[in-house]
C-alpha cells in the first residue's frame, strides 16, 4: 500500500477576505495559496506551523450558509496547537476571541475551548512535553 495522508480540511466561511484576515492575523496561520478560480470562487488555503492546512470555502448556497459555525454539530472540531499557551491565550483574548472556559490542565497538556467568529468551537492546546 502506498503512503496516504490527510491533505486539507474544508471550513465553510461567509467571506474569503474576512476569513483570511482572521486566520492569518488572529490565529497566526500562513497563507499557503490563493488562486482565483473564476466566478467569484477561490482556492484559499491557510496552514499552521504544526502542519495543519485548511481550505477556506465561501458558502455558495443556503445549505452551506446554514452550516457555517455548526460544521461539527456543536462539538470542538478544530485544534489550535501552540508552543506557548499563555502568550497565545493572551493574544486571542486581546483579539476579542470568546473563550468558553478558563484554561485547564489535563494529562496531555493545557487546553481551553474558544469559539471563532463563525461559531466553530476550537481547542487551544499546548501538549505536555515529555522527556523520552
Amino acid at each position: 500500500m502506498t503512503a496516504t495522508g490527510l491533505a486539507l480540511v474544508t471550513l465553510i466561511v461567509p467571506d474569503y477576505d474576512e476569513a483570511l484576515q482572521f486566520f492569518t492575523r488572529v490565529l497566526g496561520f500562513d497563507l499557503v495559496e490563493d488562486t482565483d478560480l473564476g466566478d467569484g470562487k477561490r482556492w484559499l488555503v491557510v496552514g499552521g506551523q504544526h502542519g495543519g492546512r485548511i481550505l477556506l470555502a465561501k458558502a455558495s448556497d443556503d445549505t452551506q450558509r446554514a452550516a457555517i459555525g455548526n460544521q461539527f454539530g456543536g462539538r470542538v472540531g478544530l485544534f489550535l496547537e501552540t508552543d506557548d499557551f499563555s502568550a497565545t491565550y493572551d493574544h486571542l483574548q486581546r483579539a476579542g476571541i470568546a473563550f468558553a472556559e478558563a484554561p485547564r490542565h489535563e494529562a496531555y497538556g493545557t487546553v481551553a475551548v474558544f469559539t471563532d467568529p463563525y461559531g466553530n468551537r476550537w481547542d487551544l492546546i499546548e501538549y505536555e512535553k515529555h522527556n523520552d
